[in-house]
Parts: C-alpha cells; structure tokens; sequence
C-alpha cells in the first residue's frame, strides 16, 4: 500500500491498527485532538487516509498534513461506535470535525419525575427519567406556554416540590381553584395524574384528545347537575381553543416529524429545525454549524443528526432530510434504538414534504445570513475595542487575551477569587478559573487576597500548569489602586512583566501603571473613556463577568457551609433530608437543639436515622 510521507510515530501506529470497529483520534504536535471519526474496520478506515491514491478534499488533505499522533478505541458494534463518536466530538470539539455551536442554552418545558410532578422553564436536559418538550424559539414562548398552562391545569405555581403529605396550610391558589394543594396534603394522586397527562397532551401538540376528553367530562357533569364543574371545564376548553388558532396545521396524516433544512456556503452552515407533531407546527430553530465550510451538504446534515439527537429529549416518527447522507442505515438503526419504535429517514421529492422543506430551507437562508452580519458586527467591535485599549493603555501588543480578577467574601468569610478571559473580545468560558483563599488573616484584606490569587495563578504558569498555560496580553483588576498594586506586587516578585490595569467601579476610571518608585510602590495614571467607548465596555464585561463568577463561587461555599457540611457527612442523610430537614428547622444549630422525636416527625426521617443524627451534631 503506497502511503504518504508520514512522521515515524503515525507510520509506527498504522502497522498496529486493529481489524474492528471503533474510533479513531487524530492529534497534532501539541496532542490537542484535531479529529474524531468511526469505522467499522479500523485498520482500512484509517489507512485509507494516507494512501497516495486516495483524492481528498482541501479541508482534508490540511487534516493529513497536521496530524502527528493516532490513537483509537475498539467498540463491539458499528452502532457503539457511532455512539462513542458522538460523545468525543461533544468533549473535545476537533477543529476538523463539522460541530454543532453550543454557544448557547435553548428553553425547553420539563415535567419533572416526582410524586407530584412540577411543569418547569429549562436549559439543560438531564437523564432523570423527567420529560422535556422543545426546544422552543424563545424563553419569551416558554413562558407565555408556561402561563396558559396554569391558567388551564390546577398545576403547582409555586414551583416547589411535595411530596403528598400534609406539610403546611394550603395557600390562596387552593382556595381560589389554582392549585390542588399537595402541601397540604389533599391533591389525589390519581386526579394530579390525570392533569399532567392533560398537559402533555398539550405539550406534544394533541390536543384533540384532550379536548374530547374535556367535553365528555363536561358533559357528564352537567348531567349530574355539576353546573359549576361544568363551566370551569367550558373555560379550560375555550382557554385550548385559542391556543389551537395559533398553531399551524401543515400536515393532513397526523404524523410526529422533524424537518431538517440546510444552507451552506463559504461563511458557514445554517441548519433549519421545524417541529411539526401531531401534523402541527409546534416550534422551529436555528442551528449554526463549525467546520462545515469546506464540507458537502451531506457530511453537513449527517454530522448535525448524529450531534443532535444524541442528547435531543425526543425523537419524532419521521426525520426529512434535504439530501442523501452515507450513513443513513446505521443512523436510522440507532435513532430506532433511542425511541424504542420505529424512526424514518427519508429525503422527499415531491409533495407536502417537499413544501415543508422548502419552506425550512428559506428560513435556514435568513438564519445564515442574519448570523453572518451578527458576527461581523462583533467581529469589527472586538477589533475596535481591542485596539483602542492598545493605543490608550500604550500596551506592547493588541490585547487579543484578557484575563479579569476579582474576590468576594463577607467579612471576610468563605473568600474567593475568580479569573475570567476574552478572546478576541468573546468570553472564553473554557478558560475560567476559581480560586480558594488559602491565608486568612484577622481581619478581611483584599489586598492581600487579591495578591494570593495572582501569585498563585502565575506560579501555575510557570510550574508548567496545562490549565494556566496561556499568558495573557493583559491583566485587568477589579478596584483601584490598592489591588492593582496587590497585583503587581506578585508579578514583580516572579520575575515576570505582563500588562496590569485595574478598574475601579464608581467612576469607571482606568489605572496604568507608570512606573516603580524606590519604595517599590507603583505610581499611575488614570485612564477616563467615555461610557459608550468599545474599550472600556469591553473592560467593563469582562469586569461584572469576573464578579459574577466569584459570587456564584462565594455563594455555593458559604451556602455549604453554613447549611450543608455537617448534614453531608451524616451517613444516610441524602439530598432530599437534608432539604426536609432544614425546611422544617430552618438551620443546623436548631435540628441539633431538637429532640430525637421532633427529627424523626420530620417526613422521610426514621427513629433511627433520628438518632444518628442527633449524636453526630451533638458530638459536633
């Protein structure tokens, strides 16, 4: 076999591929992944790629020439190792790879798993057994959905969790017919039952059997003399009624689909979602594609299926698709696998299938180009703040890495700092880092603390730390001059000369250092932009983002602290006691002046785990 002038260790690693399925991983000089693929024969996959016979695509013969390192994993199946593939490209996010952007959350309705289930707003689809409805276009949609839900269904408004048992006085909702009141204890498991199957009718976008249901109900009460049910019944109806206007029948067959359109060109790749269930459109999304410039429509489409329903909440009947991808029977096979019934792909070529592609594809164009003006428009803002910092804090380069830094603490309490970075203007959220005060003195200085922090992070730069590997073009401080020479205090001390500037919040001024005076303190200048300048907006983010970071941080230690920590370490008390625990004591030094019998009345509690606790807080 003729194979391409390689370096040794790739040549080496091709002699001992295995004959199986599995994956493959290609790597660069730096072992930073640059593509993931699957094969159901390794050896002759991977081959294939350095064979002087084989005609690559540009994008390709640019992955060949980089790759320096291979590594694989030998799977049972072909449909494992589409699985597996999914997953490493959602990890390491290859350059090389066609990627589904996850620069952002998308809002989606839950039904949550519990005795009483609560309907939620949500941004993350989790594998606890509860349901999901979306995405959805906006947040906007979620909540207008969320209301009428309410508005409709006796549902629980106040969000909170019950278990059934009688656990408080029921609130006004009750009594005004809003809410069945499991807190209290008098919701029936069956008729609660009954109203979230109700909603998921809703959801899935069938309401024609609720609505018969609704009417037989209302029927039957009326017979029975029930005016008052019946007429809230008749409400409920009236309420589905508008919603039904709203929505857009496509279909004639009824039929679950999602429609998949995409556009491409040298810019990128747009995918367009519409979500028609029950021959409804429920809802549409866009979907922009990394790495998809120089690929085929069909490797575009292909690699968006597998990325999207590999964590997608559901899978319809039918998936139309605008071309013909290669793998369309392993895929299908596996996208079968997930709904547990039968899954089709199929590329229409005429008809109202064809309509609704076309009609998702017009829509992907104005996606495309919409996001590509976005871009450049904050591309040109990044550039324009970046080089105004340049020139107005005279830094040696353009900025093009900035680090923020800030601490939070309460008295001096549970401290923390945080470090935030941009990229070319753009959150690099990857890059974040959180920081534990190690010395506490007597009283809070967050002089001190915020020299620990930067002490600490350069030091990990120069121990050869992966995680703080990149040094920045410049430091940004948040506080004046008392911190920022905190800050350069322990850069001076490691020998190092990276850009400093702190940002004081009042006046949004900007402090340069100058020069050391022989005392070793600094002296500075102030820097005062205008409010609107892009420099200073950019400083500005980076600044509340690094603030954020540190509270969310703060918090989460302090909350543990103060609530968590000791109940954590009592063997048996999980989750959900600790919760009921401190709900009904209200903090851990009055469950530790209860009695056993007060901690055992507490739901969930036994006499035994009553006492055990009791012993461990006493001892504590």
């Amino acid at each position: 076999m003729p194979i391409r002038k390689v370096p040794d260790l790739v040549l080496e690693k091709l002699t001992k591929l295995p004959k199986s399925p599995g994956c493959y991983i290609y790597k660069d000089d730096d072992g930073d992944v640059l593509y993931v693929g699957k094969a159901i024969v390794l050896r002759n996959r991977v081959r294939s790629y350095f064979q002087t016979s084989t005609k690559h695509s540009i994008r390709i013969e640019r992955l060949v020439s980089k790759i320096r390192d291979i590594e694989w994993i030998v799977v049972d199946s072909e449909l494992e190792a589409l699985v597996l593939e999914c997953n490493l490209i959602k990890e390491h996010r290859p350059p090389y790879n066609v990627r589904l952007r996850d620069d952002k959350s998308y809002p989606y309705i839950t039904i949550t798993k519990e005795a009483y289930p609560r309907v939620l707003f949500t941004r993350k689809v989790r594998k606890d057994g509860a349901q999901y409805f979306g995405p959805y276009s906006s947040s906007y949609a979620v909540r207008d959905t969320l209301q009428l839900l309410h508005k409709v269904f006796p549902l629980i408004p106040c969000g909170k969790s019950w278990s059934g048992r009688n656990e408080q006085r029921p609130c006004l909702y009750y009594h005004l017919g809003r809410c069945m009141a499991p807190c209290a204890g008098l919701a029936k498991k069956a008729d609660y039952e009954k109203v979230i199957e109700q909603v998921g009718y809703v959801l899935k976008g069938k309401e024609d059997f609720l609505v018969n249901d609704l009417k037989a109900e209302m029927e039957a009460a009326a017979e029975a003399l029930d005016f008052e049910k019946a007429a809230q019944i008749r409400d409920q109806l009236n309420a589905i009624d508008h919603t039904l206007q709203r929505q857009k029948v496509l279909t004639n067959d009824r039929v679950d689909q999602d429609v998949i359109a995409v556009v491409k060109d040298d810019r990128g790749a747009a995918i367009q979602m519409l979500y028609i269930r029950n021959g409804k459109l429920i809802g549409q999304h866009q979907y922009m594609l990394d790495g998809a410039a120089d690929a085929p429509p069909g490797e575009a489409v292909q690699e968006f299926v597998k990325q999207y329903y590999a964590s997608a909440p559901d899978v319809p009947r039918e998936i139309l698709l605008p071309v013909e991808i290669d793998e369309i029977n392993i895929v299908q096979s596996w996208l079968r696998q997930k709904k547990g019934s039968a899954v089709t792909l199929e590329v229409p070529n005429g008809g109202e299938k064809l309509r609704m592609l076309e009609m998702a594809a017009n829509n992907a164009e104005l996606a495309l180009e919409a996001f590509t003006q976005q871009l450049e428009a904050k591309e040109e803002w990044a550039a324009e703040a970046m080089q105004q910092l340049q020139e107005e804090l005279e830094l040696p380069s353009l900025p093009l890495r900035i680090e923020g830094y800030d601490i939070s603490n309460i008295q001096g309490t549970a401290p923390v700092g945080s470090m935030v970075v941009t990229e070319n203007g753009e959150a690099a959220k990857g890059e974040y880092r959180r920081f534990k005060i190690k010395f506490l003195q007597e009283t809070p200085n967050d002089f001190a603390m915020m020299n620990e922090v930067i002490m600490r992070r350069l030091r990990n730069y120069l121990d050869g730390n992966e995680k703080f590997a990149n040094l920045p073009d410049l430091f940004m401080i948040d506080g004046g001059k008392g911190q920022l020479g905190a800050a350069l205090k322990a850069r001076d001390s490691l020998g190092l000369s990276v850009p400093m500037v702190g940002l004081a919040k009042k006046q949004e001024i900007i402090f340069v250092p100058t020069h050391q005076n022989l005392d070793g303190s600094y002296s500075f200048r102030e820097v005062v932009l205008p409010l609107t300048a892009p420099g200073l907006m950019l400083l500005r983010k980076l600044r509340d983002e690094a603030h954020r970071f540190a509270l969310t941080f703060h918090r989460k230690i302090r909350d543990k602290r103060m609530n968590g920590s000791s109940l954590d370490e009592i063997p048996g008390i999980g989750p959900r006691r600790r919760r009921m625990l401190l709900r009904t004591f209200g903090s851990i030094e009055a469950i530790r002046r209860a009695t056993v019998d007060e901690i055992a009345a507490v739901p969930t509690m036994t006499k035994g785990m009553a006492e055990k606790v009791r012993e461990y807080l006493v001892e504590t």
